[in-house]
């Protein structure tokens, strides 16, 4: 079918993020399951994403790659589901604007504090999230002004920024603040991510029995 959707993605990885969003938008999709070592790095997937990593996302003769691109790109794909604001709405700045804040400055910040890294003071204006600490209190504050980050209601930008926080805490890149834990708890509880676990759950059972 020329508008088939096919997610590559390993149940150990940002692939379940994108599973997620899947879920969400209702659409029947296919699975190819990529191991780290080997079909990663050859050269059938190397032609969809040169990066050699997941997930990416192909429909029909379309490529997406990057977990919160793929979100955007499945919304706008999918209007039905309402899980973005309509094209031309002024709530799309919101959405934009923590979608892509968490894509960034989070992503970055909380990589570098994973590894050890503190941005030197003098040195935080090269930086696009300038210190952990206040990127995080940024993010902290976004979730707690309502239950959702855009208009009360959730989309895709809920979905990543959400995913981020609960990844985030479960391997201590990010701190278990009270409001992160009751935002992750919210969004986590949607029938289409605990679906999207399961599946990711089970394939990663069925890949270490087969490895």
């Amino acid at each position: 079918m020329a508008d088939e959707l096919v997610l590559y993605t390993n149940p150990q990885s940002r692939g379940r993020v994108a599973r997620w969003m899947l879920e969400e938008v209702g659409q029947p999709y296919k699975v190819e399951l990529l191991d780290y070592a080997s079909t990663m790095k050859g050269p059938a997937y190397l032609a969809i994403n040169p990066m050699g990593k997941v997930p990416a996302l192909r429909h029909g003769d379309a490529i997406v790659t990057e977990t919160a691109a793929i979100c955007a790109y499945l919304a706008d794909a999918f209007p039905q589901a309402r899980l973005a604001p309509p094209a031309g709405d002024r709530l799309r700045a919101p959405y934009y604007r923590w979608l892509f804040f968490c894509a960034g400055p989070i992503e970055a910040a909380s990589s570098n504090k994973a590894l050890g890294f503190v941005v030197p003071p003098e040195r935080e204006r090269m930086m696009g999230y300038g210190n952990y600490a206040r990127a995080i209190d940024t993010l902290e504050a976004a979730i707690s002004k309502s239950e959702y980050l855009v208009g009360n209601h959730f989309t895709a930008a809920d979905l990543y920024v959400g995913s981020h926080i609960g990844f985030g805490m479960m391997f201590g890149m990010l701190e278990r603040r009270p409001a992160f834990e009751q935002y992750w708890k919210r969004v986590s509880s949607r029938p289409a991510c605990k679906r999207a676990n399961e599946l990711d759950d089970a394939q990663a059972r069925d890949m270490k029995k087969a490895g």
